[in-house]
């Protein structure tokens, strides 16, 4: 053990942050350089960041992604896109015709993989400072809202937020699934009633952490969370929506 794995291994989403403390020029620098020491794919490079400084915007965004109150209130917050218009124009510079690759589905998850890889950087980045993180996915709920409002050119996807900044309420740790269920040896595992029962295990680890979170006011398990939120179906405009971007999925 040290001290980069347990930064790792003591992640947990933060919603609750010191007002009116914002990161410093240096510290927000340092995030993005080490996202974009990331491993990226034959090195396209294929994603960009931009940082919500302004307050409008990111009211505005708070309200999009279901009002949450952590987009608009921490220390910065970053929107990570996944972007192949840079490479555009690089066929523009050179004379190739690369836009059959640019809008294949493979480059486009180049792009989504390489914007992930760098932002787990950041993250990993701004917890070893100190602070703390959440993630957000709820920009994808108007993504055309988002675009006009961070002027996002076509084939530029804004694919999901980081809320960063000093936690003014430490979360608690969620249980993630058992190594065993998330790690297969050279096949994967094809015994279904296995699964079953590690998910009925899973279940009760589950419940006990909602328990003595709530003092015994919840005890959902993690599948009845995931069967009730997959059964719901949302943001089923995505495709039409990349492909709108010139992102045509070939």
């Amino acid at each position: 053990m040290n001290q980069i794995i347990e930064t790792i291994l003591n992640h947990r989403s933060i919603r609750s942050f010191e007002k009116d403390r914002p990161l410093s020029q240096e510290q927000i620098q340092t995030i993005v350089e080490s996202a974009q020491a990331a491993s990226t794919s034959s090195f396209i490079q294929a994603y960009s960041i931009i940082g919500i400084t302004d307050k409008e915007k990111k009211t505005r965004i708070a309200e999009l992604a279901n009002n949450q109150s952590y987009v608009e209130n921490n220390g910065h917050f970053f929107v990570f896109c996944a972007d192949l218009h840079r490479h555009a124009l690089i066929g523009k510079m050179e004379g190739k015709e690369v836009e059959p690759s640019i809008e294949s589905t493979e480059k486009f998850m180049v792009a989504l993989i390489d914007a992930a890889l760098a932002a787990q950087n950041a993250v990993i980045a701004a917890e070893s400072m100190g602070l703390g993180i959440c993630y957000i996915g709820g920009i994808r709920n108007n993504l055309e809202e988002v675009v006009k409002l961070l002027k996002t050119p076509d084939r530029v996807i804004p694919l999901f937020g980081i809320a960063i900044g000093y936690p003014a309420k430490i979360s608690g740790q969620k249980p993630r699934l058992p190594f065993n269920h998330v790690y297969h040896e050279n096949v994967y595992e094809e015994n279904e009633q296995k699964y079953i029962d590690e998910l009925q295990e899973y279940n009760e680890i589950i419940q006990k952490y909602y328990e003595e979170r709530t003092a015994g006011k919840r005890n959902d398990t993690w599948t009845s969370q995931m069967g009730t939120m997959l059964e719901k179906q949302s943001r089923m405009y995505m495709k039409e929506f990349i492909e709108g971007k010139k992102m045509n999925l070939r």
